[in-house]
């Protein structure tokens, strides 16, 4: 009888390749803003004007936010704005109360690398929630299209701070607008882009918006609205 063959030798073991990314969870939440968060809506609205290249022209105070963003607790009728929330650590659903007509959003986004984020005390969450920091906000309110018969929202400030870019919290929180524009029957959501921003215009195109090349955007502030308001408007009439 011949003898049994030997054993196979041991297989060795794999070596891990240094140059994969490891994944690194990102757990998202998209909220109703409520008062207490006026400090951190503050701070990034000063952000903005400043990416804008304009903040000579940005006054807002906290208690003028206060008392015209949450003067009523109408979310969807008046002003309304959404906070994208992030953690490194899952964040229970039942940690903050739910409105009716909202119900918060949560997704998990994988990252190949950590967020690195020198302003995570100034952004921390009004929830007090360990470790859940503000990433953005977007600012929208109703307004109507004649032509469709339909209301519809005008988003005006969509922001997602410098350490949280490129990594869609942006299109989330535009994707949480539409939905709740769908879910209300509304018509359309629309915005306006600076024409600089080319990155953000061909972002806007690649997910379906029409980038109105045609439209101008025309408003009266300051001064020019306080002289206009004093005259009647007739010496005018032949230019409209």
């Amino acid at each position: 009888m011949a003898a049994a063959a030997p054993p196979p030798p041991p297989t060795a073991a794999a070596v891990p390749n240094m140059d994969l990314p490891i994944n690194h969870p990102l757990f998202t939440r998209i909220r109703l803003a409520t008062k207490p968060d006026v400090p951190v809506i503050h701070k990034m609205i000063y952000q903005m004007a400043a990416f804008e290249r304009l903040a000579d022209q940005c006054s807002a105070t906290e208690p003028s936010l206060s008392a015209t963003l949450f003067s009523k607790d109408n979310p969807f009728e008046s002003f309304t704005v959404f906070l994208i929330e992030v953690s490194t650590t899952p964040l229970p659903s039942s940690s903050i109360a739910h409105h009716p007509k909202f119900t918060p959003i949560h997704k998990t986004l994988n990252l190949d690398y950590p967020i690195s984020d020198p302003e995570i005390e100034l952004f921390k969450s009004s929830t007090m929630e360990a470790e859940v920091v503000v990433a953005g906000f977007v600012l929208f309110f109703p307004n109507y299209s004649t032509f469709l018969a339909k209301p519809g929202f005008y988003i005006e400030d969509l922001f997602v701070r410098e350490s949280y870019r490129r990594k869609g919290l942006g299109k989330m929180m535009l994707s949480a607008v539409a939905g709740q524009a769908v879910v209300m029957g509304y018509g359309r959501v629309e915005w306006v882009v600076l024409d600089w921003n080319t990155n953000a215009i061909k972002f806007y195109e690649e997910m379906g918006a029409d980038v109105m090349k045609e439209w101008r955007v025309c408003r009266l502030t300051g001064d020019a609205l306080q002289a206009y308001a004093t005259t009647s408007g007739t010496k005018d009439l032949d230019l409209i």
